[in-house]
């Protein structure tokens, strides 16, 4: 961000402060940051009312309740093709329907301070990419590897192509286990080493790779990490860009630690644990890179722009092992949140405890939006308030009843205690303390209660 975008951006925080809390969205200090970022690039925020049409002069649209489906097509239409769409509790599946009809920009995770996900989006990424032929003041540092058993050239395009850009760039040979197949945790590896080396933000290329213009978007976005998903699910792990913020560095770090301890699967499965773990710890700002980024050879010379054109079969195999992994997780990724199976958000306590409990939040498909968002807050904040000894709360949401056995399973296994509550039960203050004051530690507290 620029000296003049902060200054906008600055001036635009208290009327974000009075926006937000008259309308009672809760976001934290990375999300407020993205959205004085979008509307000093777009225009004025406003939160949308249901039924209503966005005025002309709104560059960005907050979203707060779930649109029906002939709702969604109105508004989907009434868009601005630059226009920004937010939406502060992006964890609700009940956004999944709108979020399909537009392209993905990001996702911002939650904290204790704003314990949601947050998504923005819009029609297409032009209103809020560089100008074509502009050129970044941001650092970067482009890093790639190979095994070196393919040989220097491997890589000559690439090589050829950051020069002529002017771009800094380390391309280098590893010795790999599998000859010339390369692992994740080879890979998560050599990005370490290079993060450790160097004090620029990195961005990893494929090493076959070749660039049709120099990749400014990642940078310009000023974010923690990009990458795209290959059809809006599949996280590739042949353009990565990693901003220098404790955050990224975290990602970095779990993606190797998951990497090195499963070195037989897939690397874009390990990325997607290692991101859903770290976006659950801290407010994580991803960026959802467009295909321009992670372009096969077959775009070269058709319509479609391109930016990194990367050397992939046409038959998609280099994606996935197969057509079926990952189904658990692919309508959550599809909409840039997490899975029922997923910890939603992680929060640590004070307690000198190695202690978890898990509170697994049910009924959330047929809950309205903002009962939902307020039973987060308050199961968050009741845990901010009086942990009950707890060293760290785990908070799932399971909208399907296989959700909520995964997730029971994994919080035994993991020898956590569990909460099972419904989005629209009131919630005791003491109600951490008095679990874990509970002498039955298997069992599984299920709050009862009946809809009012």
């Amino acid at each position: 961000m620029t000296s003049a975008d902060t200054a906008q951006a600055d001036g635009l925080q208290t009327n974000f402060d009075q926006l937000l809390s008259a309308n009672g969205i809760r976001v934290n200090a990375a999300q407020r940051r993205r959205l004085a970022w979008l509307s000093a690039r777009l225009g004025r925020a406003a939160v949308h009312q249901p039924g209503s049409v966005p005025a002309r002069d709104h560059g960005v649209v907050i979203l707060v309740e779930p649109p029906s489906g002939p709702a969604a097509e109105m508004l989907y239409r009434s868009l601005r093709a630059d226009c920004a769409v937010v939406i502060p509790f992006g964890e609700n599946p009940a956004f999944d329907f709108l979020k399909s009809k537009l392209t993905d920009f990001g996702t911002i995770g939650p904290s204790s301070d704003g314990p949601h996900e947050m998504w923005w989006g819009g029609l297409n990424w032009r209103p809020i990419a560089p100008e074509e032929g502009s050129r970044s003041d941001a650092s970067l540092r482009v890093v790639s590897c190979y095994p070196r058993a393919l040989g220097d050239d491997h890589a000559g395009t690439l090589r050829e192509k950051l020069a002529e850009f002017q771009i800094a760039y380390d391309i280098v040979p590893i010795d790999t286990a599998d000859g010339e197949q390369m692992r994740a945790s080879e890979k998560s590896a050599f990005m370490l080493r290079m993060w450790e080396e160097h004090r620029e933000p990195l961005l990893f290329i494929e090493a076959d790779a070749t660039l049709s213009e120099p990749p400014l978007l990642p940078s310009y976005l000023d974010c923690d990490v990009a990458l795209h998903k290959w059809n809006r699910w599949e996280m590739s792990a042949r353009t990565l860009y990693f901003g220098r913020s404790p955050a990224a560095e975290a990602l970095l770090r779990n993606w190797h630690h998951i990497a090195t301890a499963y070195p037989a699967v897939w690397e874009g499965y390990l990325l997607d644990q290692a991101w859903s773990l770290t976006s659950s710890q801290m407010a994580l700002d991803t960026a959802w890179l467009p295909r321009s980024y992670h372009a096969p050879a077959e775009d070269v010379g058709t319509p479609r722009h391109t930016t990194v054109v990367h050397n992939l079969p046409t038959d998609n195999s280099d994606h996935g092992p197969d057509a079926e992994f990952g189904v658990a997780i692919r309508p959550a990724r599809r909409a840039c949140r997490s899975g029922g199976r997923d910890a939603m958000i992680v929060i640590n306590s004070q307690a000198a405890s190695n202690a978890a409990i898990t509170v697994i939040m049910r009924d959330i498909a047929t809950s309205d939006a903002r009962e939902m968002a307020a039973s987060i807050e308050a199961v968050t904040g009741a845990f901010a308030a009086d942990c009950g000894g707890f060293g760290r709360l785990e908070l799932a949401l399971c909208p399907w009843q296989d959700d909520i056995r995964v997730a029971k399973s994994a919080a035994k296994s993991a020898n956590n205690r569990i909460i099972e509550i419904a989005p629209w039960q009131t919630l005791p203050a003491d109600l951490f303390r008095t679990v874990g004051q509970s002498r039955d530690a298997g069992s599984v507290v299920v709050m009862a209660g009946q809809r009012g």
